[in-house]
């Protein structure tokens, strides 16, 4: 069965994979700098909100703790291991993941293929995975033609199915509709349960307070705060994250987008 086989290995992973430690890290493009000075320690067991508004370097942390970036300085330590070794047991979803113009079903045997699954049991693990995120009914239907909450479950299968100890997703649930937004958040809860470890990006604060353990609030490329969500939530301690609670901060700096070459 996809669930138990998917919480052993991902708990073996997990306990090579964290803490991950962060020091240092700065990136700067164009003469401008967008992350600067970031430092923390994220432990096993969690799930990690990264907050913080538009421009505040987010999503380029994202990519970089998942090797897709390399900063200009800093560490990234996955308990000794470096982002782009780490990177095959590091699951990502982007905000507009790329669905393969295959079946749904096909989506999820070509992650598979990747993860060297025997062709035998692929068509069984994949169907599998589908009614798993409840989306057996549609294993043959096109995966350009879902809808946005089934694209996004289908995405985010997709990156676990490979059993990752970390999976990262940056904003699963932009513009989904509320019971899509629901479904997600279900799903992630689920595959926290079996074991894997997520840090997403949301600007949805309810979201962050339903899901997070520990939150990480960006603004202007700095790490303003590293704490408890609950902490966060009831008692911010920087004047940055009360005005992004409050909703007057909402943009603190153009954002990047990478050129192709560091995606």
């Amino acid at each position: 069965m996809l669930l138990p086989d998917a919480t052993a290995e991902v708990g073996m992973a997990d306990a090579g994979l964290l803490p991950l430690r962060v020091s240092g890290l700065q990136l700067t493009r164009s003469g401008r700098m967008l992350l600067q000075d970031i430092g923390f320690t994220l432990q096993a067991d969690r799930v990690t909100a990264l907050l913080g508004p538009n421009g505040a370097g987010k999503t380029l942390l994202l990519r970089i703790l998942c090797g897709l970036i390399t900063p200009d300085a800093g560490r990234i330590d996955w308990h000794g291991q470096a982002p782009r070794t780490a990177m095959t047991r590091i699951g990502l979803v982007l905000q507009k993941p790329v669905m393969l113009r295959r079946s749904a079903r096909a989506n999820i045997e070509f992650a598979l293929s990747r993860c060297r699954v025997p062709r035998s049991q692929r068509r069984a693990r994949a169907d599998e995975a589908l009614q798993w995120a409840g989306l057996a009914h549609l294993a043959r239907q096109p995966a350009p033609r879902l809808s946005g909450g089934e694209a996004q479950r289908l995405a985010i299968m997709r990156a676990w199915v490979q059993r990752p100890a970390v999976l990262c997703l940056d904003e699963p649930c932009a513009n989904l509709d509320p019971h899509s937004t629901q479904t997600v958040e279900a799903l992630m809860q689920r595959i926290r349960a079996a074991g894997t470890r997520v840090i997403f990006t949301s600007h949805d604060i309810a979201q962050a307070k339903r899901l997070a353990n520990d939150v990480l609030f960006l603004a202007d490329g700095r790490l303003c705060e590293h704490t408890t969500a609950s902490t966060f939530f009831r008692q911010p301690q920087t004047m940055a994250a009360r005005a992004y609670l409050e909703g007057r901060l909402l943009t603190t700096a153009p954002v990047f987008v990478p050129p192709q070459g560091e995606m």
